[in-house]
């Protein structure tokens, strides 16, 4: 024989997915002997045998790895010659040093779906079935390897059957971290205050029973808790909104199958491979005729709705169709109003005892609080709105090589980023810093982070805003460690978090539409409406949109009426739009208004603005949408929703030297209303402005420097229908744009671009 030996070192998120017993039979189908096992480097094996066996298993592996698997690097090398009996699976292999990406959770699989549903099975309607293929991974890890000692599961002891699926290479259990069974696994309950009312398959039954009854359940799931009721019941929904003081903000919805969502919303081939996909999002769908009435109750002034399918045992029981019972749950995260998601039976009973009228809980620990993913589809890809389950912690792969480095983030929709090597892990979706709640979840999940992936920061980065909370973090965390503090401009950020998701590796400036709320200018005002030339080092501001007054600044966020009211003032043209009776006008009394125009004219606590997220909360108001908000960016949803996408008649900007001017759109707004135009056509209108806008800076800079490259970011980019036309139109004017593909365009993206412009400026990277 001429037998040969090969090592084998596989990275990339190769464990929880099945790697093993895949490795384990394709050993057998080929042949080899040898080894393989779990290190905190990743997958190490060594095999042996005729160089042709080797080189039909390593095809093999290569072509056909776990449907799990995310393979960064596929290293084979020669390994001195060495018989061995048998292919086995060795124990896992820790060191200190070394690190791995870990598995997010996954959508139960097809096997485990159809074994929960057979009577004949061990597990039949157990809610918490699972295999290598599907379950728990990242929201039940304390620490890796990821082996059931270091997950929320070690203290659940296997019984016999399921200590033997566990330890048969041929069994798809086969390490299975999360296995169980109704014998040995957790259980669930439905309780109404400390009363424990039924257990089990009772339980699940009489929870389906209040459901059907317009009750409101707080049901423990992966993450955490979702507030459930029949989504389809008006009052129920009505009684959620008010005991969450939650009054206009759309709600997610969940069916048991693409059936039942296609009744409301049309589907097209991408969206419904993402529906159906191990990551198993919230996907923003297109609403049919039928779903109008659905959509008035759970998701108002909308043009599309949120739905997922089942992604763990206990929804899909819960859904489980039946005559009589809701096909459709309304499912949002359980929590107070700002507070991260809960996840702990005891703080449940607590802080959601008003809201819930029972609660059906489970003894599985959450280790990792996590909300669910929402995403649409553009060009057939993904779209995220917010990243968190099914896809965090999935790291970005870098173009070059970082060393260890944290960046904090933003205030609003904050994530963070922590990376070395050619990772960089961006946080699942953490939110709003505005409590001391999600404060404590921020440093925590911080924490957490470090610890898995085994990061110490040797460089921090953070929003130039001094008054962030995450500004505070760093800054603290920078003088613990005597480590060196980067403040990153926030919309060069986000151009540099564009970037990145595109894999940009050189040291070239785009052309960079930075278009967003709220960003922390180094003059002091706060941007939002910013054309920059940049690249990963720095930036230069070429043209922004015309400053405009804010005066109280957040109070005028909060009522888009006041905004309108003090741009029509900074324009001269409060008489012109009086005289229209406009509803700012009417919404507003004497003294407020009064009140507006003095701090307008004086500048007392008034702050500049260039936000294009508020030109937009102006036009909303003025063409009658809302005159206060109850939630970010409802009126720049609202005016996205009654645009015409065929509609091609538009408004015209005016750019002046490095400015944007504004007096004249609004002048041409107000003659369409005088002329009683639609507010459906001024939206159009609006929209195709801003494309036409985006292409005649893209031209003029182009001129100037010859960059064709345009990078689009910012939270305004959300808006679909601006995104497509302006892609689109960049197109026909040759122009190569850039768009966000793994992580959002809102401020969810911006840590990471946070933490590549310090590490450049660092000079701690190089092409």
């Amino acid at each position: 024989m001429n037998a040969i030996n090969k090592r084998v070192l596989i990275q990339g998120i190769v464990q929880g997915v099945g790697f093993r017993p895949t490795v384990f039979g394709y050993a057998q189908k080929y042949g080899v002997t040898g080894w393989i096992l779990n290190s905190a480097h990743g997958v190490e094996i060594e095999v042996h045998g005729e160089p042709e066996r080797l080189e039909a298993f390593l095809r093999e592996l290569r072509q056909n790895p776990p449907r799990m698997a995310q393979i960064d690097t596929f290293q084979v090398t020669d390994a001195p010659t060495q018989s061995y009996n048998i292919f086995e699976i060795l124990e896992s292999r820790d060191d200190p040093a070394d690190f791995l990406p870990v598995s997010p959770d996954l959508n139960i699989c097809p096997d485990c779906l159809r074994e929960m549903f057979d009577p004949a099975d061990r597990r039949y309607r157990y809610p918490f079935i699972n295999c290598t293929n599907c379950g728990p991974r990242f929201s039940i890890v304390k620490a890796i390897p990821y082996d059931r000692p270091n997950t929320s599961m070690a203290d659940f002891a296997l019984c016999p059957d399921c200590e033997r699926e566990y330890h048969d290479p041929t069994d798809r259990r086969f390490h299975a971290q999360p296995v169980a069974c109704p014998v040995c696994g957790p259980h669930i309950w439905l309780q109404v205050g400390n009363e424990v009312l039924s257990e089990k398959e009772d339980a699940l039954q009489a929870a389906r029973e209040m459901l059907k009854d317009g009750k409101i359940l707080a049901v423990k799931g992966l993450g955490g808790f979702h507030l459930v009721c029949d989504a389809n019941n008006a009052q129920a929904v009505d009684e959620l909104r008010l005991r969450k003081r939650r009054s206009g903000k759309p709600f997610a919805l969940m069916a048991f199958d693409l059936k039942t969502i296609e009744q409301y919303c049309r589907i097209n081939p991408e969206e419904k491979a993402l529906l159906k996909s191990a990551q198993a999002p919230i996907v923003l769908l297109e609403l049919t005729e039928e779903g109008q009435d659905l959509a008035r109750i759970v998701a108002p002034d909308q043009n599309t709705l949120g739905f997922m399918l089942p992604y763990t045992p206990l929804h899909y029981l819960l859904l489980e169709k039946e005559a009589g019972y809701p096909e459709v749950l309304l499912m949002t995260s359980a929590n107070l109003s700002e507070e991260p998601i809960v996840t702990d039976n005891k703080e449940a009973l607590e802080k959601l005892s008003r809201i819930a009228d029972a609660f059906l809980l489970h003894n599985r620990p959450i280790e990792t609080r996590i909300d669910d993913s929402v995403v649409s589809t553009y060009r057939g890809d993904v779209y995220f709105n917010r990243r968190a389950r099914g896809y965090a912690p999935n790291p970005i792969r870098l173009p070059f090589q970082v060393p260890p480095s944290l960046a904090a983030g933003t205030h609003l929709k904050n994530t963070f980023t922590l990376a070395r090597d050619h990772y960089a892990f961006i946080s699942h979706h953490i939110g709003d810093l505005d409590n001391q709640e999600t404060w404590d979840a921020y440093t925590q999940a911080i924490e957490h982070y470090q610890k898995i992936f085994r990061i110490s920061p040797e460089i921090v980065a953070c929003d130039l805003h001094p008054d962030y909370m995450a500004t505070h973090y760093a800054a603290m965390a920078a003088k613990a460690h005597k480590i060196p503090l980067y403040a990153v401009q926030h919309h060069h950020a986000h151009i540099s978090s564009c970037l990145a998701d595109n894999g940009w590796n050189r040291s070239e400036a785009v052309i960079g539409l930075a278009f967003d709320g709220t960003g922390y200018g180094p003059d002091g005002a706060i941007w939002g409406g910013e054309v920059l030339l940049a690249n990963y080092v720095g930036f230069e501001r070429r043209c922004h949109f015309e400053y405009a007054p804010l005066p109280g600044g957040d109070v005028s966020i909060r009522k888009p009426a006041r905004l309108a009211l003090a741009y029509l003032q900074q324009f001269e043209m409060l008489d012109y739009g009086k005289s229209l009776a406009l509803q700012p006008f009417l919404y507003l009394d004497d003294t407020e208004q009064e009140v507006i125009f003095n701090q307008v004219k004086t500048g007392f606590n008034t702050l500049q603005t260039s936000s294009l997220g508020r030109l937009f909360d102006a036009v909303a108001s003025l063409i009658g949408l809302y005159q206060e908000v109850s939630y970010e960016a409802q009126n720049a949803i609202a005016l996205e929703a009654i645009a015409g996408a065929e509609d091609h008649s538009s408004y015209d900007f005016i750019i002046e030297g490095d400015q944007i001017l504004l007096a004249p759109l609004f002048a041409q707004i107000l003659t369409d209303l005088q002329a009683k135009e639609s507010a459906a056509t001024i939206s159009s209108r609006f929209h195709n402005a801003i494309v036409r806008l985006a292409v005649s800076v893209a031209m003029k800079l182009k001129d100037e420097t010859g960059l064709n490259t345009v990078a689009l970011s910012g939270g305004v980019w959300q808006n679909k229908l601006l995104l497509k036309k302006t892609i689109s139109a960049l197109e026909k004017a040759g122009f190569t744009p850039l768009w966000h593909h793994h992580v959002p365009t809102n401020d969810g993206g911006v840590s990471l671009g946070q933490l590549i412009t310090a590490l450049f400026q660092a000079g701690l990277i190089k092409e």
